[in-house]
């Protein structure tokens, strides 16, 4: 078993703590068979993906994790594809997870959430109404939080990402998002059967 569990995921690291909270069962476990669990901010998904790199060279006795953006459909062979692309070993593979399409598919799982921390005039009505999250495409994501949340008072979701997706990613039940997507819960299944 690892002495170490570290996400590399691709965000600012503001999301940190958000991400934190989101990932507080993982971490609970983790602390239970005596593994550190840490959270490492990349940046872009390009940064992340450095930053992964440099990991499984330099510290290969930790579970090294990728969490990415999809950035459109993502199948089994995406993240072969990424160790191609990097020129990783394609054993990595196992060890890559993706957020489909982003990061902001994750909270349309738990609408309730986003409209208790918008308040008035969040439009619920604007956010798709896919049972599984990640069949949303980017640009309807996208669309849909901005026109949900413009005429809120806390005001529209991209003019205050840093600001808002930490609180939200706080707020939104793990539970719901792994429900409505399968690469969330497929990445809480195995780090969870790891500290088994």
């Amino acid at each position: 078993m690892y002495t170490e569990i570290c996400i590399y995921f691709e965000g600012d690291d503001l999301l940190r703590p958000g991400f934190g909270v989101f990932f507080s069962e993982l971490r609970r476990q983790a602390t239970k068979r005596r593994c550190r669990f840490r959270l490492v901010a990349g940046g872009s998904g390009e940064g992340a993906c450095r930053d992964f790199g440099t990991a499984i060279r330099t510290n290969p006795a930790t579970w090294n994790i990728l969490l990415r953006d999809s950035e459109g459909p993502a199948d089994a062979k995406l993240s072969v594809s990424l160790c191609r692309t990097q020129a990783w070993d394609e054993s990595h593979a196992d060890s890559i997870f993706w957020m489909v399409q982003m990061m902001e598919a994750w909270l349309h799982a738990d609408k309730n959430a986003l409209g208790k921390f918008y308040g008035a005039g969040f439009k619920e009505n604007a956010l798709k109404r896919n049972p599984n999250v990640e069949e949303i495409l980017k640009k309807d994501l996208e669309d849909g939080l901005k026109a949900a949340t413009k005429d809120t008072q806390k005001g529209n979701y991209y003019d205050r990402k840093t600001e808002h997706g930490p609180k939200l990613l706080a707020a939104i039940k793990p539970g719901l998002v792994r429900k409505a997507a399968p690469n969330c819960q497929k990445l809480f299944e195995a780090v969870l059967a790891t500290l088994a």
